[in-house]
């Protein structure tokens, strides 16, 4: 009876990756370094998994990633929706694409965001179990930050 009572509880969203049990944050931020959302995977999950529905509903001119968003479904979808990848291609990669290095720069303002969210010890050091709950955490401290 206990077995079945843990499966209800609901995902964790914790996976096992060289450095341990982790949890994969991934923020859209705006050009101010406002976040506009949030998802979660497990540790080992690649970053390009969410890319896509990380863009759902929004238009926006560019979308500024790192290396580990470069794969060529996701660039189609960065240009099906109307915006400029700024996107440093990979080192193994086939075919060279340009990108802005310029507007690359502005990539800081996402690790800025985090280096925020950080700050906060039951984010930092995921207190929490359950997912939702965690992503409940995460929601309250993107508040904070867009009242600061």
């Amino acid at each position: 009876m206990r077995r079945a009572l843990k499966k209800k509880e609901g995902k964790q969203a914790i996976g096992k990756s060289r450095g341990g049990r982790t949890t994969k944050i991934h923020a859209g931020i705006d050009a101010l370094g406002n976040p506009l959302r949030i998802l979660l995977t497990e540790g080992q999950a690649h970053d390009v998994t969410k890319a896509e529905e990380m863009l759902d509903g929004y238009h926006p001119e560019m979308v500024i990633a790192d290396k580990a968003y470069d794969a060529d479904h996701f660039i189609t979808a960065i240009h099906n929706a109307g915006a400029v990848p700024v996107i440093p291609p990979k080192s193994n990669r086939k075919e060279r694409r340009d990108y802005d290095a310029h507007w690359y720069k502005d990539r800081n303002l996402v690790e800025r965001f985090f280096n925020r969210i950080k700050q906060f010890r039951r984010i930092a050091t995921r207190y929490e179990k359950l997912d939702r709950n965690y992503e409940a955490m995460l929601q309250i401290v993107c508040v904070l930050i867009w009242l600061a």
